[in-house]
């Protein structure tokens, strides 16, 4: 076995030639980038002979005290017991102490190796054994750190080769695939749309290597880059921080290791690290809090989220206001507004689209069959498992899934959205359920729809996170599954009667949509089956099929008006005329994708990737101004989608006697409303008159103590002021 390689150098050396020579520009000196990066606006000079004195007087020491250079308001006897290398500029320092949460450190550099830095005005360094190569701002506190260093060749997270390096040395994040067949390269800002973008479209090899030299090229390649740490930032009894961009206002608290890493931190969003924490290769985005013996290696953390308990986060994205505790996530692109707590609970392989939350003891993929690695899982918006449930890949779900406790043994691919999903053990049957928020579910439905939008705290908004239930994505779901139940309650009529095997598929159709339209009492004697559901031979069968498809088609219609009267509301529209001369003669609905938490229709996408192939877009920026585009056009994009899905499935047609129709179509959403807010209701109110949940107290009164009123929800009476708010909205339109 080979031994370490110890390399002796003169110790005169020590904090000079930190850019190996091969690599440094002619003409230039070894500080130049240093020089760029710091814009302190300081100005040095040499130290003074009494100056020298009183540093060796207070057991300093200098390879060359002519290396100190330090600002007119330096404090020489604020500097004991330190040993200094390489060129050192100093700012002011000043009789003071810092204080932050009960530290209070006096101002100065005490007890620490230094090399080659540069210290801002005021900072307080106590017990550093070595710190290299750093840029530190004011008033920042650095106490107890055992090593604070960068390497010449430092990315800080970002996954680029620096000049002279191979490509075996690039990081790589293996998102939504075990094999790394998803695999993205990690930057600083990368947005969750870019995540989705580059994991998507693996056959596209010209794409692919385009958004490859987009990351290569966002960066520059030159060595000698030195880390940074942000103004007023404090960091205390950690143990390694090494190639670590640090931003101004954080805070690091006893960490274990924080190594190739850009944290970024602000004023109004500020980020924490706590103990026991170790954070290899990533990005860690503004406002972030990481606690309590996190692991995360490969990963990026957008801005806001939360890593806590001993999570563990690997070769992952994780989008923003997100939180993660106690759980082991794998593989994955997480897409905004997702929550995951308790421990046995985890993630392989998967794309989750955003306001989901897992439940303790869910799994999802580990199918360890020996013949390949996990598949992938992906789940549109809303996913919901429940406690302990068991999905083998691959699978795929529709918008805001419910699953009940179960040990799923197949692939599954629902196309239901707002569905509750039941394995039937006893029965060895899936039930599916499609609807079942709007019936039994009300309040979490429409509480989690505000409470995402109240919780979004991101500063810099480019990509618009669509938080709604009802919007494109699910209203698109709906008319596919509208279609499915028709013809699947048409295959039941006809297998009952005996003629399943005679009939087209549009004769099934025709037959169901027959039979729900009517709510045939005769549905309550069939059995509706759904096929290419499940990867089994068992049944999948349907409950609540005619409840789920006229509710389907309500809200769409709902979903229509909604749009219209913000439109209306937004533009001060008076009259049919105006109206229609702002809307589209052709309403045409589109297909849409749903790009890291962003909905852009499908269209548009893949005119992006054809001006990315050829080269009309040249860089993440331009990528990001695609973003911020669409943002910008989605609220009248979404209107137009709401009146096509509309006048496709209920007949909508606003261009024939309009009068009649607008005030028919808001008629009827004041009355969509009501059963909306009633069920908001009725949903929380089970929990208040559940016997078993009173049986946990003395009296009513002690229960209203505990949990609070009923009447006293502030959600609920929030939604209920909303009604009230849309009625009068709607009342002040009389169309004509």
């Amino acid at each position: 076995m080979p031994m370490n390689n110890i390399i002796k150098k003169p110790v005169n050396s020590l904090g000079y030639h930190f850019i190996p020579e091969q690599y440094l520009p002619a003409n230039e000196n070894e500080y130049y980038i240093r020089d760029s990066q710091n814009r302190s606006g300081i100005s040095y000079r040499k130290l003074t002979a009494y100056e020298i004195e009183v540093l060796v007087r207070n057991r300093n020491t200098s390879d060359d005290w002519n290396g100190i250079l330090v600002s007119d308001a330096f404090n020489p006897e604020l500097v004991k017991n330190c040993k200094f290398f390489g060129l050192v500029r100093i700012g002011k320092l000043e009789p003071y102490y810092l204080e932050f949460n009960n530290l209070r450190v006096p101002v100065g550099l005490y007890n620490s190796t230094v090399i080659s830095c540069d210290l801002g005005d005021n900072v307080a360094i106590d017990n550093v054994n070595y710190i290299s190569h750093y840029i530190v701002g004011n008033d920042v506190i650095i106490v107890n750190v055992n090593e604070l260093a960068t390497t010449d060749y430092a990315k800080f997270g970002n996954g680029i080769l620096k000049e002279g390096e191979l490509e075996k040395n690039r990081i790589w994040m293996e998102i939504c695939n075990e094999n790394g067949g998803r695999r993205i390269i990690p930057f600083n800002d990368m947005m969750p749309g870019d995540a989705w973008l580059w994991s998507r479209f693996r056959d596209d090899a010209i794409l692919q290597q385009k958004l490859t030299s987009f990351t290569q090229e966002k960066f520059d390649v030159k060595r000698g880059y030195y880390g940074k740490i942000g103004d007023r930032t404090v960091i205390k009894n950690t143990a390694i921080i090494k190639d670590v961009l640090i931003g101004s206002d954080a805070y690091i608290k006893g960490a274990n290791k924080l190594k190739n890493l850009t944290i970024k931190s602000a004023p109004d969003a500020k980020t924490q690290i706590g103990e026991g924490c170790e954070l290899v290769n990533g990005i860690v985005g503004l406002g972030c809090r990481v606690f309590y013996g996190v692991k995360a290696v490969r990963f990026i953390m957008a801005s806001n989220s939360q890593l806590k308990y001993g999570a563990r986060l690997i070769n992952s994205y994780l989008g923003d206001n997100a939180t993660i505790s106690c759980c082991e996530v794998l593989n994955s692109l997480i897409f905004p507004g997702h929550e995951q707590h308790h421990n046995n609970s985890f993630l392989c392989a998967a794309l989750v689209m955003g306001q989901s939350n897992m439940a303790a003891g869910t799994t999802i993929g580990s199918n360890h069959n020996s013949r390949s690695a996990d598949g992938e899982m992906e789940a549109g918006r809303g996913f919901w498992p429940g406690l302990c449930v068991s999905i083998k890949h691959n699978s795929k779900f529709a918008s805001f899934a419910i699953l009940a406790k179960g040990d799923y043994p197949a692939e599954l691919n629902i196309p239901f959205p707002f569905s509750l999903l039941i394995n039937d053990a006893a029965k060895d049957q899936l039930n599916i359920m499609p609807g079942y928020w709007f019936m039994y579910n009300m309040y979490a439905l429409s509480r989690n729809a505000w409470k995402y939008v109240d919780r979004d705290k991101r500063i810099k908004k480019t990509q618009q996170i669509e938080f709604d239930f009802l919007a494109p994505d699910s209203i698109n779901e709906m008319i596919t599954a509208l279609g499915l139940l028709k013809k699947f309650t048409g295959k039941a009529f006809y297998k009952q009667s005996g003629k399943e095997g005679s009939v087209t598929e549009e004769q099934l159709s025709l037959k169901g949509e027959q039979l729900l339209k009517s709510n045939d009492p005769l549905l309550n004697e069939l059995e509706i089956l759904a096929d290419g559901i499940e990867n089994s031979g068992r049944k999948v069968v349907l409950l609540k099929v005619a409840k789920a498809y006229h509710l389907f088609k309500e809200l769409i219609q709902y979903h229509a008006a909604h749009q219209l009267l913000q439109y209306i509301v937004a533009h001060k529209i008076k009259d049919t005329t105006s109206l229609l001369e702002a809307l589209p003669v052709k309403l045409t609905r589109l297909d849409w994708y749903n790009a890291g938490g962003q909905l852009i229709p499908r269209v548009e996408v893949h005119k992006l990737v054809k001006q990315i192939r050829s080269g009309a877009v040249k860089s993440w920026d331009e990528i990001h101004d695609f973003y911020q585009l669409h943002s910008e056009q989605y609220s009248y994009q979404k209107l137009v989608h709401a009146l096509a899905a509309a006048k496709e499935v209920n007949g909508l047609q606003l261009r024939k006697d309009s009068a009649t129709t607008l005030n028919n179509l808001f008629r009827q959403a004041v009355a969509t409303k009501e059963y909306l807010t009633g069920n908001i209701f009725e949903s929380r109110a089970k929990d208040h008159r559940n016997k078993f949940r009173l049986m946990m107290y003395d009296s009513q009164e002690e229960m209203d103590k505990v949990i609070g009123k009923l009447d006293d929800n502030s959600f609920i009476n929030q939604e209920k002021e909303a009604l009230k708010q849309f009625k009068r909205t709607v009342s002040r339109f009389k169309w004509h």
